[in-house]
């Protein structure tokens, strides 16, 4: 069987200062309706962090600066031979205005502590609190599209523990 590789990336943008996050709510008609953080398809030959840049500039107008990797959602369909990998990142810091029209739907800045009250995909709700937490994580889904079982999951949550223990700098 063939198959296919398809890398996404997706950028919480954080205002720290107002404790608040950039959402857009996706219609149904764009799929994965609900409220989302911007994202997408990363172009070949480009770098996945340089993907989630663009993104969130193409979705938001925003220019992202300080950027920091948070951790990889894969999902793998065995029967279609495809898997997703979704890279994860939070930005922190950027400039800009918010686009007056935006192609992928409304935006909005959402306190923190009320964005999981907003409508949304149940894997993004699940996903929603890492990008706060310390660590990075991975996490590995395999679902069986055709009956809508997970197969198999493995979750990992790595820390800095290791470093910080060690004398060695």
């Amino acid at each position: 069987m063939d198959t296919k590789t398809e890398i996404l990336t997706m950028c919480m943008v954080w205002d720290k200062r107002n404790d608040k996050v950039l959402l857009m709510n996706r219609p149904d008609r764009k799929g994965f309706p609900g409220y989302i953080a911007p994202g997408g398809k990363v172009d070949f030959p480009e770098s996945i962090v340089d993907g989630a840049i663009r993104e969130v500039q193409e979705e938001t107008g925003l220019v992202v600066n300080e950027i920091t990797y948070k951790g990889l959602d894969e999902f793998c369909d065995p029967e279609q031979g495809l898997r997703y990998m979704v890279f994860n990142y939070l930005a922190t810091s950027f400039e800009g205005e918010l686009l007056s029209n935006p192609p992928e739907g409304e935006l909005f800045w959402i306190p923190v502590s009320q964005a999981l009250e907003l409508p949304m995909q149940d894997w993004f709700a699940e996903r929603f609190p890492r990008f706060f937490q310390a660590g990075t994580f991975e996490r590995s889904v395999i679902w069986e599209k055709s009956t809508g079982r997970t197969l198999k999951e493995t979750f990992k949550v790595y820390n800095d523990s290791v470093l910080e223990q060690s004398k060695v700098k």
